[in-house]
């Protein structure tokens, strides 16, 4: 006997989310590494940035849950694995930031 009452949300079928989840990261890391070495991320706030990466890592985990077809009810593991990215992303976002500083050598004067 099923679930009659139960609410299903679909965003996309599962192919297509499955298939976008993994596309999309790598077009992202071709985006950072584009804007580094073009120096367009000095140029940019960092507030326009962080909202970026937010409603990448929004879009991101919802094709993540939505991989086996429905967005809601998601599957435990789909929801660690978005979460997962979201980190990941999250982490990318910081480092993104960090310019590479001279190598000390410990040959600095006071």
């Amino acid at each position: 006997m099923g679930n009659t009452g139960a609410v299903q949300i679909v965003v996309m079928d599962g192919a297509t989310a499955s298939t976008l989840s993994q596309i999309l990261p790598l077009l992202l890391l071709t985006l950072m590494v584009e804007l580094r070495r073009s120096a367009l991320h000095q140029r940019i706030s960092r507030l326009l940035f962080g909202v970026f990466f937010l409603v990448f890592g929004v879009i991101e985990t919802v094709l993540v849950l939505s991989i086996d077809g429905t967005l809601y009810p998601f599957q435990w593991g789909d929801l660690l694995s978005a979460l997962a990215i979201f980190t990941l992303l999250t982490m990318i976002f910081v480092i993104s930031f960090i310019d590479p500083g001279t190598k000390d050598d410990g040959n600095r004067r006071t």
